[in-house]
């Protein structure tokens, strides 16, 4: 018979064969050529295709167990598409094999030039990879683009809670605790291949950990969004050093020089909780770079024009100075919301179930933005207004709700909610939609 070379190979057929006994395996190619004779036609005889080199040897894999035989049959082909389809078909007429029951069921085809197609790209990063790493620096002429792209592919998973980090987490003796991905997208991008981002506003077990073993750097975004995360982290880890980015701005898009500032501007622990206590969450904790340069007054300035003096209890509280203005501003009437409303917030629910993912909306119930539920809370931080409704696939609770009515959103949908009542805040659930 022809064997059919592995160059010229297009198709694999894979199926697998269940016989009610057991049986050899010259029997099971016999009742593959026996039951499918004169089936398709001259054209299409798997005899003819063999010996003409358009059908390769057929390869049956058996494993008796129980007084039953199971197995896999592999057929490689040379044939266009349609007539691969036909010849796989065919197995499925198998019935009997010797004196036994069978049955045969097709698994799938495989294109071998698609996997011939995977291993050319991967085989073509791990080239590109060689290349960055064994390049003389002053040849250095790939494009900003590619060496980003290069940079991107190296984000691990890293630890149980599979956070975003770099390659060189376990061999450095310090790492760079972030916010998000895009933060240590940004720090790659720089050199910096020893970050990990917390993936959200609670500290992750894995960050956790980590504290215990390495020289931990906590560099958050220059907002308040920044000091709670560095008041949760030094009550549940053992940071060393903590910094943040300039006012106003996020770790993702800070240059190369701003970086490196901010890293050397950093300060210790202990100086970081000397100073929240002093400060109290109505400041941000600042580098003294930043305190001696004219970037505008702090945020609690602006707070303190008007008034009595406040209660000095308030300022120990966990809430940023934003949950006092919502507190003294005087409260409205919620929306109300008529049924094509309804109809619409309910459909962009529904789209959004099992993705846990999040819609930004305005007044006009336009999509502002979407972003994952776990940094929902963090962008309604950031953002100065604007955001009248958000729709997430989740279950809202007291945190959350708290947000949202500091960043004055009216309209929260979701799947459930496990929070109290706000008289400015309206949350509609599925069953309510």
């Amino acid at each position: 018979m022809g064997k059919i070379s592995p160059v010229s190979t297009k198709y694999i057929v894979n199926a697998s064969i269940e016989i009610d006994g057991v049986v050899d395996r010259p029997d099971v190619i016999g009742a593959i050529f026996g039951q499918t004779e004169g089936l398709l036609g001259e054209e299409l005889e798997l005899r003819e295709l063999q010996r003409s080199g358009r059908i390769g040897r057929i390869e049956v894999d058996l494993d008796a167990k129980g007084g039953k035989a199971i197995g896999t049959i592999t057929i490689p082909s040379s044939l266009d598409k349609a007539e691969t389809a036909i010849v796989a078909a065919a197995l499925e007429v198998i019935q009997r094999i010797g004196p036994c029951n069978a049955k045969v069921k097709v698994k799938n085809i495989e294109d071998v030039r698609i996997s011939k197609r995977t291993f050319v790209i991967e085989r073509a990063k791990q080239l590109l990879r060689e290349l960055m790493d064994t390049v003389m620096p002053d040849s250095l002429e790939i494009s900003e683009e590619v060496s980003h792209s290069v940079r991107v592919m190296e984000v691990t998973e890293f630890g149980k809670d599979r956070l975003p980090a770099g390659p060189d987490i376990e061999d450095s003796e310090e790492v760079i605790v972030v916010e998000g991905r895009a933060d240590v997208v940004n720090l790659l991008k720089h050199g910096f291949k020893n970050a990990i981002a917390m993936n959200g506003t609670s500290v992750p077990q894995t960050v956790i950990d980590l504290s215990k073993r390495k020289d931990i750097v906590l560099f958050v975004d220059g907002d308040r969004g920044g000091n709670l995360i560095i008041r949760d982290m030094l009550g549940v880890s053992e940071v060393d050093f903590v910094t943040r980015a300039p006012d106003g701005k996020e770790v993702e898009e800070l240059a190369k020089k701003e970086i490196h500032k901010a890293l050397r501007s950093r300060i210790t622990a202990e100086q970081a909780k000397l100073e929240l206590q002093s400060m109290g969450t109505q400041q941000s904790i600042r580098k003294p770079v930043i305190m001696r340069n004219n970037q505008g007054p702090p945020v609690p300035q602006r707070m303190e024009r008007q008034g009595p003096p406040r209660d000095d209890r308030r300022m120990d509280s966990r809430e940023p100075p934003r949950r006092e203005m919502s507190e003294a501003r005087p409260s409205s009437p919620k929306p109300r919301i008529g049924d094509n409303e309804k109809k619409k917030l309910g459909e962009m629910l529904e789209s959004l179930i099992g993705t846990r993912g999040a819609c930004v909306l305005d007044e006009k119930l336009e999509v502002l933005g979407k972003v994952p539920f776990t940094e929902l809370a963090g962008t309604l931080k950031s953002l100065s207004g604007g955001v009248f409704a958000v729709v997430f696939d989740g279950v809202v609770d007291q945190e959350l709700l708290s947000v949202a009515d500091q960043s004055r959103v009216k309209v929260v949908v979701a799947m459930d909610s496990s929070a109290k009542p706000n008289e400015r805040v309206m949350v509609v659930t599925a069953s309510q939609l």
